[in-house]
């Protein structure tokens, strides 16, 4: 118990001390999770509305696969993306491998599925009353779409932090397209990784206080948001 006490009150010194190693992986998760949230939310929240508003051929299974994805190991995104960017793949000329640029790419990826499926389901919920209400006033198909989207901005809302969750906590992707790069593409969750394997246990715990820390916020500012 003295041991996990010690380590605290280091990690905390080794924080407020300024430590540029430490503060690099912090530094590079926050921008990678900035980049892969931008994205899988311009392209999530439009297709999520489409398949939880419209109905279409083959919805129902393009639905199930999408509930699927949302549940893929790390390390097969890891994969899939390292094929796609390596030189001897399709986007291997942009030289994304090994960059936080391609991190967020597979990132965008494992979150994509998680934004769709959650955005659908609270399309879903809505009363079907009130989309007749909006047709009855004349809405137009982008009318339709943001006023939706008002109705619903909580539940999405949440649908955002459970993908940024899992992508500020996952490490098969970082460490297999990042590559691990000490100040370059090393994250907090491959740092930490790294780190407690070599006996490092005091950087482990202090990457750690401060993932519970970005998690915390997160969630203090959803119900924040919602009270307001």
């Amino acid at each position: 118990m003295n041991f996990l006490i010690d380590a605290l009150f280091q990690s905390v010194r080794l924080l407020t001390s300024g430590n540029q190693e430490t503060y690099s992986a912090i530094f590079a998760t926050l921008k990678v999770s900035t980049y892969c949230m931008v994205v899988s939310l311009l392209i999530g929240i439009p297709l999520g509305f489409i398949l939880g508003h419209h109905d279409f051929l083959f919805k129902k299974q393009i639905r199930t696969l999408v509930d699927t994805l949302m549940s893929l190991p790390t390390v097969l995104v890891g994969l899939l993306v390292y094929s796609l960017l390596t030189h001897r793949g399709p986007l291997g000329q942009y030289g994304l491998l090994f960059t936080l640029e391609g991190i967020a790419i597979g990132q965008a990826i494992l979150a994509l599925p998680i934004v769709i499926a959650l955005t659908a389901a609270s399309v879903e919920s809505i009363d079907d009353k009130l989309r007749v209400t909006f047709i009855s006033l004349g809405a137009n198909p982008r009318q339709i779409l943001l006023s939706t989207l008002w109705e619903t901005r909580y539940s999405i809302l949440s649908a955002c932090m459970n993908a940024y969750g899992r992508v500020l906590t996952e490490v098969g992707i970082s460490i297999i397209v990042g590559g691990n790069i000490k100040w370059h593409t090393r994250t907090i969750t491959t740092a930490i990784t790294l780190e407690t394997n070599k006996g490092d246990f005091v950087m482990g715990v202090a990457l750690g206080l401060v993932l519970l820390t970005i998690a915390g916020l997160v969630n203090y500012s959803l119900s924040f948001l919602r009270k307001r």
